[in-house]
Parts: structure tokens; C-alpha cells; sequence
């Protein structure tokens, strides 16, 4: 199906051409018409089927439909004036709320609504913990349409007089089996419990265990039920490896594997758009030709920036997740992850840029200790482990499972329902064990014998 077939208003098509798409994804297909509707959604799905914009496409469509004017002039919104309900702000409350689990995945989702809402006056904000939260106070008394938030930083905020959920009509709730395994269940809850005025649910969810079926029966009114299997699998010539380093010590290590292999056209993945930036000016200092695009960046620096890289004036491109969607560049040699995603679907949907039609590539991932985690559950996902790479002077050996780095812990906002001590915590799984040196992919040839492996890391 066609985006345009969707009947989505012209600010939103344009922004979904300029961003490159015209095809909708499986899982767009199906849910986003009765999104559009107002039908409550369960979306059974992982990251890398383009579940984001399943959802943030007919969202942005209905508040656009019922666009709401700021107030103006009236005493309870009155800066530093608490209204009777508690909330601060002198600005729009928020309409559609979307809770996920990690920070990391909050950062991705309101990337998602700046590239396609970039065209419709409608604001959003993001709230997770972690961070001071000064900057998120002040983008939510400025006044938000869509809240993107972690449950334990939105309810400490909540908490605090700072935000109030009692416009929320949409509820949004991504990847709500990980809200679960990490311990949110109550926190989400006590959330609903506040949205008086919802009148739909979208749930999405990679699986569907017995707790997260009750949810969605207490919450949905027949709902509209998609599933989409997720691509598990890597094309078995692309070459892959995996560089353990510290993280400070990342940009040396990029810009010396970017001078020594044979990268004809190179594909960098950062997880924010910040990074994008930091990465390519780093690149340049030591004297690579590199562009970034990401959401921050104009259609015309976007354009210019593929261009760039297509033409091969500029041989490396670095990129978000959502940026590069819909990317399709011939001759991408290497793919290198600067930082290992935290969804494993979307080392699949990177890597995959690269050994196209029949030619051989490398993908190349710089793990640093609190990226362990988020190595391990790619390996599980694709059913083999990567190879450990060691030719560069500042690798590290492989964490052992005695590493007191023991992956990263999901950081999702404020502090989860086991942290404060309502659920005992579940036992850590072990960390990769050290293996032996590795080589470099050097034109489809590995150098060196052996082909050492980050072995163990499958629990």
C-alpha cells in the first residue's frame, strides 16, 4: 500500500516523501487505516518492521484534525501558577501520550515525530530519567501535543505538579513486553488510572505474554489485531565483527579502521543525532570526508549530503536509525555501528545496507562495556556469534563473565517499580567470554587464521 491510499493529510505526505518513503511497511499497512478510524490497535511487532511510524503517522493525523489553539490570556496558565488540578504549566497539555521502556528508545521515537510532523504546528517533548530534568520541565509548561515518556521520570514529574495527563486521548504504549519484563507494570498502571479522557490505545508489543494480554483486555474495546514477523536473519556474506573498546576511545578507533580497511563507501550508525554531528566532526579533524544526516537536518542538507555520498565526493555517511530508513545505496562496503543498538531487529535492518546483490560486505560494531547487553541480544536474535575482532591497539579483551561491566541496564525514566523495591531482582546473565584475536575485513578476504568468535554471549 501506497502512503498517499492512506488519505493522511498533505503536511504529513510531504513529510513522508521528503524523508524517501512512499511504500508502507506490512505493519504500517495494516494499522495504520483503523488508527486513522479512532479503533483501538495491538501491533505485534519489533523495531525494523517500521512500527514507529505505525503509530506516529495516524497520531499526528487526528490532532492535526482537532488541532487545538494555545491558550491565551487566561490566569490558571499564568507562568509559575498551579492550576486546581496541580499541573504548572501555562502552555497545551498533552492529547496522546506514548510510554516506552528505555531511554534510548524515547530519543528514537521523537525522532520519529520530527521528521514526520515537521510540517504540522503541533508540538511534542520527551521525558525520561537519567538527565537533569530542568529542560523537560520547561518544554512542558511551553505546552506539548505529544508526550513521549518513561513511566518512573513522567511520574516523578507528575508528582511534582509539572505535568497533568487529563487531556490524553491517545494512549500509545511501545514495546510494552520490555515495560513488563523491566518492572513498569505498576508504574503504567497508576498512569492509566489518570487518562480520563482516552479514547484510544495502540499497543505494541514484540510478544504477547499473559500479563500483557490482561492489560490490553482491560484496556481496548475490540480491538484491531496485527502481527508481523520480524527479519532475524543476515545475508551470509557480509563479513561481521565486533571491536571491544572503551567508549572514549571510539573515535580513534573509527578513524583508523576507516584509514586502514578498503571502505569504498562507508555507512556509520550513531544512536543520536547529537552523535551523528560529534562523529562527523571528529572525521574531519583528522582528515575524512564525512556527512551526516539525521532529523535535525534539512531536506536540502539531507539531499545534498546522499548526493555527496552517492557521487563519491564523500566517503563516509553517518546516520541515525530513522534517518537512514529508506535508504537504498549501491555499493556500501562497510557498515560500521559506532554504537551498538540497543534493538536487536535494527542491527539486522543496518547491516543490511551493505552486501547487496551478490557482493560482499563488512559490518563492523565498536562494543564498549555498557554496550555488552545489547551485543548479547543481537547474537541471540540472529543465531550465531560475531566474531571478535582484535587488530587494533586499543581493543579490549572480550568482558568475562566475572567483568563486573556486566551489559548495560535498560535506562528507562526515574526509577522502575523494582528499583524501589516492589519485585526482587532477577539474577544478571553472563557476559561474552574473552576469544581470541580476530581479523579485519579486508575486500571479502579475512586476515589471520581462526575465526574467533564472541562465544558465550547466547544465553
Amino acid at each position: 500500500m501506497q502512503f498517499v491510499d492512506m488519505r493522511l493529510n498533505e503536511p504529513i505526505l510531504r513529510a513522508v516523501r521528503t524523508a524517501g518513503y512512499a511504500q508502507a511497511t506490512p505493519i504500517q499497512a495494516e494499522a495504520i487505516p483503523p488508527a486513522l478510524s479512532g479503533r483501538d490497535v495491538i501491533g505485534c511487532a519489533q523495531t525494523g518492521t517500521g512500527k514507529t511510524a505505525a503509530f506516529a503517522l495516524p497520531v499526528l493525523h487526528r490532532l492535526a484534525e482537532t488541532s487545538q489553539p494555545r491558550p491565551s490570556g487566561n490566569a490558571a496558565d499564568a507562568p509559575g501558577r498551579a492550576r486546581k488540578d496541580g499541573h504548572r504549566g501555562d502552555g497545551r497539555r498533552p492529547r496522546c501520550l506514548v510510554l516506552c521502556p528505555t531511554r534510548e528508545l524515547a530519543v528514537q521515537i521523537t525522532e520519529s515525530f520530527d521528521i514526520y510532523g515537521r510540517h504540522l504546528p503541533l508540538q511534542h517533548a520527551t521525558v525520561y530519567g537519567g538527565v537533569g530534568q530542568g529542560p523537560q520541565v520547561r518544554a512542558l509548561r511551553r505546552g506539548v501535543d505529544v508526550l513521549i515518556a518513561t513511566p518512573g521520570r513522567l511520574l516523578d514529574l507528575i508528582q511534582q505538579g509539572h505535568c497533568s495527563l487529563g487531556n490524553v486521548q491517545t494512549l500509545v504504549l511501545d514495546e510494552a513486553d520490555r515495560m513488563l519484563d523491566m518492572g513498569f507494570m505498576p508504574d503504567i498502571k497508576r498512569i492509566i488510572a489518570m487518562l480520563k479522557s482516552r479514547e484510544q490505545t495502540l499497543l505494541f508489543s514484540a510478544t504477547m505474554p499473559a500479563p500483557i494480554r490482561h492489560l490490553a483486555d482491560s484496556l481496548m474495546h475490540e480491538p484491531v489485531k496485527v502481527h508481523v514477523a520480524p527479519e532475524t536473519t543476515t545475508a551470509d556474506n557480509i563479513e561481521q565483527s565486533v571491536y571491544f573498546v572503551d567508549k572514549a576511545d571510539k573515535p580513534e578507533v573509527l578513524a583508523d579502521l576507516l584509514k586502514s580497511l578498503p571502505v569504498e563507501r562507508g555507512l556509520v550508525f550513531t544512536r543520536t543525532r547529537h552523535g551523528a554531528d560529534r562523529v562527523v566532526r571528529n572525521l574531519r579533524r583528522g582528515g575524512t570526508a564525512a556527512e551526516a544526516i539525521h532529523g535535525d537536518k534539512s531536506q536540502n542538507a539531507r539531499q545534498r549530503a546522499l548526493k555527496l555520498f552517492r557521487d563519491g565526493r564523500v566517503a563516509v555517511l553517518v546516520a541515525t536509525d530513522v534517518a537512514s530508513r529508506g535508504l537504498d545505496i549501491d555499493g556500501i562496503t562497510h557498515v560500521i555501528n559506532y554504537d551498538v543498538t540497543h534493538e536487536p531487529e535494527s542491527y539486522v535492518h543496518r547491516i543490511g545496507r551493505t552486501a547487496r546483490a551478490g557482493a560482499g560486505g563488512a559490518a563492523l560494531s565498536l562494543c564498549d562495556g555498557e554496550e555488552v547487553g545489547h551485543l548479547r541480544a543481537i547474537q541471540r536474535l540472529i543465531g550465531t556469534d560475531i566474531r571478535i575482532a582484535s587488530d587494533h591497539r586499543l581493543c579490549k579483551p572480550a568482558p568475562s563473565p566475572a567483568s563486573k561491566k556486566n551489559g548495560s541496564r535498560p535506562s528507562g525514566g526515574g526509577k522502575s517499580a523494582r528499583q524501589r523495591g516492589k519485585q526482587p531482582p532477577r539474577p544478571r546473565a553472563p557476559h561474552p567470554t574473552a576469544g581470541k584475536s580476530g581479523a579485519g575485513y579486508r575486500g571479502g578476504k579475512r586476515r589471520g587464521g581462526g575465526r574467533p568468535t564472541a562465544a558465550g554471549t547466547r544465553n
